[in-house]
């Protein structure tokens, strides 16, 4: 085990204090950091109305030449102004190039930078550096003085700064149900980016999770609309605060992306083509994107893909009739990185990156993510709309709703913020609600016999390639896009070898690494296939730690053609359960990797996702039931690949139960369905009531359920209400659809009374024309196993009297 700075030896003293809640929830995320000060980062005024944010918009318009208001629209890359051979790497350490600022910032007006240099975490102090000679740049060598607004993506911490506190990625988070946490997530993560003088964070986001094909589905918060409403808005509200005072120097301004229906290609793989039909599209990718919007998000991203044969990022009805017109957003919407260029370059729809540009700016694009030659853009769009082919009110418009988003953001008195006004950057604190999270995330998926919790006295091989890596932990967007630089920053945190010999001591711990992901491999040949010896191991170990699942990878690295999990692991855990000694199977992965060959061979399975800095120390509690696992599934995870739908699917999914005449197995039979998740104690749902079962379409109903705590440890359960439209008119009903839940805390032999409100609304479908229909007839309500049916019937109509 490498030496750690932590502070290790307090974990026992702590662990006395810590046995209190339902989830034995312990507060021992302790780590490299004493606790800092609590001193507030800085004093901020109220938020501007969004009258005298139009006053000041308007009258800087007004002076602005269109060459001014293009380069507005224009956002580069960091190495573009960094010295460096090129444009696209820096030198080390990263310093920036007068001549190059010169060019960009003053002669073209450059409105935006983003992201990082050379793929890699910047310090605090060196963010400030540069960022404010950026600024110095704009507001002191431009004629209006109009900030840069600077923006990366901090998905789940503050990804690209040294030292920042890391969360469990998106999945993860959804995987809790704990809205609060997630929330509090949100706001760690704008604190410690605004510490890094960054105003604008590429998140949440709000794609559905549907296919597990997909190399971004980690990035999401799962594969239902209602879920992904609820996380995105705790943490929209996290980023932005309460009331969206983006100005306020702990808040930075959200970013929802990628709209619309970006997760869902045929193909599985990243930027492929999809077919969609309007109904599908709003019923099921919508309602986040408007949950979103009607929490006041002030930005927006642009789905890479091609949705029906039309690159999104040229779609005047999504963009513009949807987007703007119908949900009435008033924002920014940025393009994903160098997507007008690909109308041109890879989709062909534009002859010309000139006209790819009219293209985008014509559908409703604000802003270029170019991110290298800008040049192009910037000229093109000048003589485009001198030739007439974009009109000036278009450009007028975009440059709006950019200065609305710098003015919010209040970058004109404040174009930088400075580290040391963040005393709580990479605190205890910050680090205790990442732990939480990761506690709250993990899921028990199996435990025959009662395998889990371990005894701390057991003795336990740790194996597999996940077991002992930092990377595998944090998942892509970690410290450089593909988590590839983890453990350069992440050493003095524990791996999942290091927190379990923590846990119960090395000395009951065996470490063999077992295999590589694939023979050859890139990543981890220092295992050198060890698979014969780890099998060996096993022969002296009480239980086996087998920690399997894939790399991180995100976008086209992350494109797979075969989602069961690699052969070598398959062979590793065939063998060690050949054994006879009873395997803990911790699944480690961005994505639902198929496990059918070998998961009936293993006794207890752990879904951990990609949980953070403060995994290892989750599933080591977990594991040896210092907490009790709370986590549900966010998504169905398969048991084939050719079986990967959604738990949102229609009855003819499931014929053979209705029928009994066809293939059990090619009938809908996940691996473990979504919402599914085991507890160290046991709940009983019973008394499900309904307010009344004929509901009005005026009326509201209101439906409770008793859950009890029915095992001998303190536990806590998420509450999960379904409804099933028996019957629908205009097009086949789904089985069900998740419509509320919520996360209680029960100690042994408590009670409690579980009520939920639901709305006509709630009951609604979206028609073959994309139309929202609440139509009369016979509903289901589900919760747990308990069922109860209603009608919802037509309003009588209002009888009125003559005078």
């Amino acid at each position: 085990m490498k030496p750690k700075v932590t502070l290790m030896n307090l974990r026992q003293a702590a662990l006395t204090v810590l046995f209190v809640s339902a989830a034995f929830t312990s507060c021992h995320a302790q780590k490299r950091t004493a606790q800092k000060s609590a001193a507030p980062a800085t004093t901020a005024s109220a938020a501007p109305s969004e009258a005298e944010i139009e006053r000041k918009v308007q009258a800087l318009l007004s002076q602005m030449t269109l060459e001014e208001k293009v380069g507005q629209m224009a956002q580069i890359t960091l190495d573009v102004i960094g010295k460096g051979e090129n444009r696209f790497t820096s030198f080390e350490p990263v310093m920036l190039d007068k001549a190059e600022m010169k060019k960009a910032l003053v002669d073209y007006k450059i409105g935006s930078v983003l992201n990082t240099a050379n793929n890699r975490a910047l310090t605090p102090q060196k963010w400030h550096e540069l960022i404010s000679e950026i600024q110095q740049v704009a507001m002191q060598q431009t004629r209006l003085k109009i900030p840069v607004i600077y923006g990366v993506d901090e998905i789940h911490g503050a990804t690209y700064t040294v030292g920042a506190t890391m969360f469990p990625q998106q999945i993860g988070q959804a995987a809790s149900r704990n809205r609060a946490l997630v929330r509090r997530g949100a706001e760690v993560t704008a604190y410690e980016t605004r510490a890094s003088s960054i105003p604008w964070n590429f998140s949440p986001v709000l794609d559905l999770g549907a296919d597990p094909r997909f190399p971004r589905q980690f990035e999401s918060f799962g594969e239902d609309p209602y879920l992904v409403a609820e996380m995105g808005v705790a943490t929209i509200k996290g980023y932005e605060g309460e009331n969206n005072n983006i100005g306020h120097p702990e808040h930075v301004a959200s970013n929802m992306k990628h709209f619309l229906g970006y997760q869902i290609p045929t193909s599985g793989k990243d930027r492929t083509p999809t077919y969609l039909s309007e109904e599908a599209l709003r019923e099921y990718h919508l309602p986040s994107f408007k949950a979103a919007v009607d929490a006041g998000s002030h930005t927006l991203m642009v789905n890479s893909g091609i949705i029906n044969g039309i690159p999104v990022h040229a779609n005047h009805d999504l963009l513009t009739k949807l987007l703007k017109e119908e949900l009435g957003f008033k924002g920014l919407v940025v393009t994903d990185w160098a997507d007008i260029e690909n109308l041109h370059r890879r989709d062909k729809v534009a002859a010309t990156d000139k006209e790819a540009i009219m293209l985008a700016i014509n559908a409703g694009v604000d802003m270029s993510m170019i991110p290298y030659n800008y040049e192009p853009f910037c000229d093109g769009l000048v003589e485009l709309v001198k030739e007439g082919k974009v009109k000036q009110e278009r450009v007028d418009d975009a440059v709006r709703r950019i200065l609305r988003v710098k003015f919010a953001l209040n970058l004109f008195d404040k174009p930088t913020t400075n580290p040391k006004d963040y005393p709580k950057f990479g605190s205890k604190e910050f680090e205790e609600a990442s732990y939480k999270m990761a506690a709250e995330s993990i899921t028990l998926l199996k435990n025959e016999q009662q395998l889990l919790p371990l005894a701390k006295k057991t003795k336990v091989l740790v194996t597999g390639p996940n077991a002992n890596s930092m990377r595998t932990l944090n998942g892509a967007w970690t410290y450089s896009w593909q988590g590839d630089k983890v453990d350069e920053f992440a050493a003095q945190y524990n791996t999942i070898l290091e927190a379990v010999q923590q846990e119960i001591g090395a000395s009951n711990v065996t470490y063999v690494p077992g295999v590589s992901y694939k023979a050859g491999g890139k990543y981890y040949e220092e295992a050198a296939d060890k698979l014969d010896e780890a099998v060996a191991a096993a022969r002296n170990a009480d239980v086996i730690l087998l920690c399997l699942g894939e790399n991180t990878s995100t976008e086209k690295p992350g494109d797979l053609s075969d989602l069961y999990i690699s052969e070598l692991q398959t062979e590793l855990a065939r063998k060690l359960a050949a054994t006879g000694k009873p395997v803990v199977l911790v699944l480690n992965e961005g994505r639902p990797r198929i496990i059918s060959r070998f998961e009936s061979q293993m006794q207890a399975i752990v879904q951990i996702y990609q949980p953070g800095n403060f995994g290892g120390n989750a599933l080591a509690d977990v594991l040896f039931g210092d907490v009790n696992p709370s986590g549900k599934l966010p998504y169905t995870y398969p048991r084939y690949p050719n079986a990967t739908i959604s738990y949102i699917h229609k009855h003819a999914e499931e014929q053979a139960k209705a029928e009994g005449v066809y293939n059990y197995e090619a009938d809908y039979n996940p691996q473990f369905l979504f919402g599914h998740g085991l507890s160290y104690t046991t709940f009983s749902y019973s008394d499900i009531k309904l307010s009344t079962e004929q509901l009005q379409l005026n009326e509201q109903l209101t439906v409770s359920v008793e859950v009890s705590n029915t095992g001998k440890v303190a536990g806590k359960e998420v509450v999960h209400l379904y409804t099933s439209d028996l019957y629908a008119s205009n097009i086949t009903p789904d089985v069900k659809r998740l419509r509320r839940f919520e996360k209680i805390n029960l100690k042994p032999g408590e009670k409690q009374t579980v009520t939920f409100t639901l709305s006509a609304d709630d009951l609604s479908y979206t028609n073959r024309s994309g139309k929202k229909v609440t139509e009369a007839g016979d509903f289901e309500i589900r919760i747990g196993d308990q069922v109860k049916k209603f009608t919802l019937v037509e309003q009588a109509p209002v009888k009125t009297q003559n005078n």
